[in-house]
């Protein structure tokens, strides 16, 4: 994967992520300075934005909800994600990044 935004790691991939909770509806942009971008339409409030990002993600993805962590960027709008069991090329294809 040429894009410096997602790496491999040991067991899958862990990529930087510009999170716009609020949004009218949730959905992958593309990418924002090097991150990808992820609108979720759930707030930024109690940890929603962040469950709603990780359920989006992992059905997104077709992985369990277990195998998506934020990492870092816990109450922050960039976040690091882990997906486990997934390549980069596969994350770049499920999530439309690769056109």
């Amino acid at each position: 994967m040429a894009n410096p935004a997602i790496r491999k790691v040991d067991g899958g991939v862990v990529f930087s992520a510009k999170i716009v909770p609020g949004s009218s509806r949730t959905s992958v942009c593309g990418f924002l300075d090097g991150m990808v971008k992820i609108k979720i339409s759930a707030p930024p409030e109690k940890g929603k934005a962040n469950q709603s990002l990780v359920k989006f993600l992992a059905k997104k993805l077709g992985v369990k909800r277990k195998d998506v962590h934020i990492i870092s960027g816990q109450t922050n709008s960039v976040k690091s994600v882990e997906i486990s069991g997934i390549s980069a090329e596969m994350l770049a294809a499920k999530l439309g990044l690769d056109k």
